[in-house]
């Protein structure tokens, strides 16, 4: 017997006739003798649609108003799911994140505290499956709050660490973590294993399977992920710790996936000054904003000379960005902001290049061959990113795909 947590995405609960697909799922692991919790996401689109409704109330809505409203498209799910589930024959029912309860940090972006699964072990001690909404919890002052976008796998994962669950199943729209994306390359592979350090890299760079703070948090505790379609009976993706790589071909790729993010703007400032406190002068007030920069590049003057200095923030914050900067252009000293949204960040990520040289050369070779220009570089232990102009993110990510050797050879 196993414990499990089940995550069903929006896409999955998109409607009555996916909800008793979902609870087929449900069954047959309960059905195994297994000890089941269920994790769901609001129906597809319903969240932008709550949140488009916040915003036509008011431009500047309090966020504890704004998460009574947001979290009820979770709440519908998981009463409907465990209705069908009831209709079944099985002992089912909803908790809310305050019943358990969830505690959370604050409004409309909140942390996960602490879970308490007494009422968990007590359903369970009872033969019974736990339905739960993502994405919500509860204050310390019993206010229902939220955790932010794609918060239901948070929680999925947040509540298999506190229950001790052998594993926390993830059901998407696809089925599984692929090497890339196979709209762009049909030859892309589904991997069986990704490490956590690999799959919290392509989440923030741009692979859309996971959310980047699920990843983290599973990684923490030594959670075991799986990534599996709702949709199609098959294996999916296991997420787990370098540990696991023992067990794998002695043959697997240095690099694990190409990734694309087309959710950057690039900023470019003129006439900076050649001095001490420039930099800290424009970054400062950016952090003090929750601006998250990536990307940063800076030209190195000759003696007298003012420099060129860019960076990259997402589209979403280029407008805040700019903003803030004009409010320290005479402070700080430069001519002028000068932005771009027509780019795309594309990366190549994987654990061996820890111990394989050469890796980044490849790729600025690659991108070079194909005369596509690098605008700007960055890097961590397991990934180079470079941003390149959009009109060739697909011929970039296909080469490199091919470049790594991660084509599938039964594609051809």
């Amino acid at each position: 017997m196993a414990r499990i947590v089940m995550k069903f995405g929006g896409t999955s609960m998109a409607g009555i006739e996916r909800i008793r697909h979902v609870s087929s799922l449900v069954k047959r692991e309960a059905e195994r003798g297994n000890q089941v919790a269920v994790v769901v996401s609001a129906m597809a689109g319903e969240t932008d649609r709550l949140v488009h409704l916040c915003r036509e109330a008011a431009s500047l809505y309090d966020p504890r108003e704004y998460d009574v409203v947001v979290a009820s498209g979770e709440q519908v799910t998981s009463g409907l799911l465990a209705i069908t589930l009831q209709g079944m024959g099985l002992n089912a029912r909803s908790y809310m994140g305050w019943q358990l309860p969830i505690l959370a940090s604050g409004h409309a972006a909140a942390l996960i505290e602490g879970i308490d699964v007494d009422v968990l072990e007590r359903v369970f001690d009872g033969g019974g499956i736990a339905v739960i909404p993502g994405f919500q919890g509860v204050t310390a002052e019993g206010e229902l709050a939220t955790l932010g976008r794609g918060g239901s796998d948070t929680s999925a994962v947040a509540l298999a660490a506190a229950m001790k669950a052998d594993r926390c199943d993830i059901y998407t729209d696809v089925d599984g973590v692929y090497t890339t994306d196979p709209r762009i390359v049909p030859k892309a592979r589904k991997l069986d294993l990704v490490t956590y350090e690999e799959m919290l890299e392509l989440a923030s760079v741009g692979a859309k399977v996971l959310q980047t703070r699920s990843v983290g948090l599973a990684m923490r505790y030594g959670m075991p992920l799986q990534v599996l379609s709702s949709f199609e009976d098959r294996p999916g993706t296991l997420i787990v710790g370098d540990d696991a790589l023992e067990d794998s071909p002695m043959e697997r790729n240095v690099i694990t996936g190409i990734a694309h993010d087309k959710n950057e703007a690039m900023v470019t400032l003129t006439g900076l000054a050649d001095s001490p406190g420039t930099v800290a002068g424009i970054f400062a007030p950016l952090a003090a904003a929750n601006i998250n920069v990536d990307m940063i590049v800076q030209s190195v003057p000759r003696r007298g000379e003012k420099s060129v200095l860019t960076f990259t923030v997402p589209r979403a914050s280029l407008a805040h960005t700019t903003a803030e900067l004009e409010k320290v252009q005479a402070e700080v000293g430069f001519d002028e902001i000068v932005t771009n949204t027509e780019v795309v960040k594309v990366s190549a990520v994987g654990v061996g290049m820890r111990s394989n040289a050469g890796i980044a050369a490849q790729m600025f070779q690659t991108l070079a061959d194909r005369g596509i220009n690098i605008l700007a570089i960055t890097t961590s232990e397991i990934k180079v990113s470079v941003l390149i102009p959009e009109e060739y993110t697909e011929l970039a990510v296909r080469v490199l795909h091919t470049a790594y050797g991660l084509d599938s050879e039964d594609s051809e």
